[in-house]
């Protein structure tokens, strides 16, 4: 098992997304879609 250099990205961005105020619905759907648009480009990058 490796040591950690440094804090945990992943934690980092999810503290940031709780961070963020969500004013209604759509901006609630945008940052959503921000999210998955991440998570799908994540995922080619590993293909």
């Amino acid at each position: 098992m490796t040591k950690q250099k440094g804090r945990d990205k992943n934690l980092q961005n999810v503290a940031k997304d709780l961070d963020q105020t969500v004013v209604n619905s759509h901006h609630a759907q945008q940052i959503q879609q921000q999210t998955n648009d991440r998570h799908k480009q994540d995922a080619l990058n590993h293909e």
